[in-house]
């Protein structure tokens, strides 16, 4: 059974990590198709959010919005591999903020073009987000060792 556990933890994280690695390798000096692809959406996001609360959100460099993702992206992968909940907490908060901005289905008809591949690639991160908490319930419900050593029962009479 560990032996399935672990393989199945990187299979799961290999997702993130190559994703991270490929980002990474695609940086370069203005942040690399991520930060090209993900400028138009975070200033969407960011006037939506605006206009919603009413004051003024504070400017978002793009770059390090990329490097943010790749680092809990690359990061909470390699935990997660090891079986460290922290690594799942990483990923599950990646997913919950970057899924809404990067997949804005909401922005689109049902009739347009974008509107079901952004879908699919939406409903895919909420899979994965259901995983991760599968996980982080798993993690939390299994007993410790200290719970399983057995008392000494009784001697009878």
């Amino acid at each position: 059974m560990g032996f399935f556990s672990f393989l199945g933890r990187v299979l799961f994280a290999s997702l993130f990590i190559l994703s991270a690695w490929q980002m990474f390798n695609d940086f370069g000096v203005d942040g690399g198709p991520a930060a090209k692809e993900l400028a138009p959406k975070l200033h969407l996001a960011k006037s939506h959010l605006s206009s919603r609360l009413g004051v003024t959100l504070p400017s978002v460099e793009v770059k390090q919005v990329v490097v943010a993702i790749v680092a809990l992206k690359g990061v909470g992968g390699l935990l997660f591999v090891i079986g460290n909940i922290f690594g799942a907490y990483l990923l599950a908060f990646y997913l919950v903020v970057v899924s809404p901005i990067l997949y804005d289905f909401y922005n689109y008809g049902p009739e347009e073009r974008h509107f079901s591949p952004l879908l699919t690639e939406f409903l895919q991160s909420v899979a994965l987000f259901g995983a991760l908490l599968f996980f982080i319930g798993m993690k939390n419900s299994t007993p410790t060792k200290r719970n399983l050593k057995r008392t000494p029962k009784p001697k009878a009479a």
